[in-house]
C-alpha cells in the first residue's frame, strides 16, 4: 500500500496570496486543501493547476466564521493523508470607515473570521500535529498585516485589530507548542497587489500607495508565498513565534 502523503491546509486558498501558497505548497510535494467558501470554480482552477503541474490538490468547501465548518473541513483533509502544515490564511476587511460609523455585525463578522476563525483551525491542527496527541509535529502559519502596527486608523481600524489579535496569537500559541514539536508563525503582508483593495471599494488603493513606499512598488501574491513556504519549511526549522514582514520596507 503506498504511503499516503503530507497535508497541507491553505483555508482561503482559492485566489490571492492563498491561490500562490496552494501552488508552491504543492511543489513541495504536499497534498494540498484548497478550502474556499462560496467561489468553487476559483478554487478548481487552483486544484487543475497543481494537478496539471503533476501535484496533487482537492478543493473542499467551508466557512472559517463556522466551528462545524471546520471540523468538517479537517476531518475531511484526513482521510488524504497526515496533517503537516496549516496556513491560516482566510480574512476578510470591509468598507472604509471610521470607528463611530462601524456596527456591532460588522465587528462581528470581522472578528468570526479574522481571529476566531483563525483560532479554531489551529486548535484542529494543533490536535493533528502536536506529539502530545500521538502528531509527529508540523507548522502553522497564520497571515497577519502591516495595518496591526499601522493601526489604519479612518480607515479599517477594526481589520487592524484583528490583524493585531493574530500577532498575539502566534507568539502565544507558538510558545504553548514548541516543545511538542510544532512551530507558529505569521506574515505580515504590506501593499499586496490582490483584489481585496477592489472588495473594499478601493480599486486604486495600490496606485496610491506606490509612492509612499520605500521600493515604490507593490508586492506580489508569490512574494508573501514566498515567505509562508519559507516558514514552513523545515529550512525554518529553529524559527518560532515570529511575524515576518513582507511589506517592501514599509514602518512595521
Amino acid at each position: 500500500m503506498a504511503q499516503k502523503p503530507d497535508v497541507a491546509i491553505v483555508t482561503g486558498g482559492s485566489r490571492g496570496i492563498g491561490a500562490a501558497t496552494s501552488l508552491l505548497l504543492a511543489k513541495a510535494d504536499y497534498l494540498v486543501v484548497v478550502n474556499y467558501v462560496s467561489n468553487a470554480a476559483a478554487a478548481k482552477a487552483v486544484v487543475s493547476q497543481i494537478e496539471q503541474a503533476g501535484g496533487k490538490a482537492v478543493a473542499i468547501k467551508g466557512d472559517v466564521a463556522s466551528e462545524k465548518d471546520i471540523v468538517a473541513l479537517f476531518k475531511a483533509a484526513d482521510q488524504f493523508g497526515q496533517l503537516k502544515v496549516l496556513v491560516n490564511n482566510a480574512g476578510v476587511i470591509d468598507m472604509k470607515a471610521r470607528i463611530d460609523e462601524m456596527s456591532a455585525g460588522r465587528l462581528a463578522r470581522m472578528f468570526a473570521i479574522n481571529i476566531t476563525g483563525s483560532f479554531l483551525c489551529a486548535r484542529e491542527a494543533v490536535k493533528r500535529m502536536s506529539t502530545r496527541h500521538g502528531g509527529t509535529g508540523g507548522a502553522i502559519v497564520n497571515l497577519s498585516s502591516a495595518a496591526a502596527t499601522l493601526g489604519s486608523p479612518g480607515m479599517f481600524v477594526d481589520y487592524a485589530a484583528s490583524k493585531g489579535a493574530i500577532d498575539v496569537f502566534t507568539l502565544g500559541l507558538a510558545r504553548e507548542v514548541a516543545s511538542e514539536g510544532i512551530r507558529v508563525n505569521a506574515v505580515r503582508p504590506g501593499i499586496i497587489d490582490t483584489d481585496i483593495h477592489a472588495s473594499v471599494g478601493e480599486p486604486d488603493r495600490v496606485a496610491q500607495m506606490r509612492g509612499q513606499l520605500p521600493m515604490q512598488r507593490e508586492g506580489t501574491s508569490l512574494e508573501v508565498a514566498e515567505a509562508i513556504i519559507w516558514l514552513a519549511s523545515d529550512k525554518a526549522s529553529y524559527v518560532t513565534g515570529t511575524c515576518l514582514g513582507v511589506s517592501g520596507g514599509r514602518s512595521i
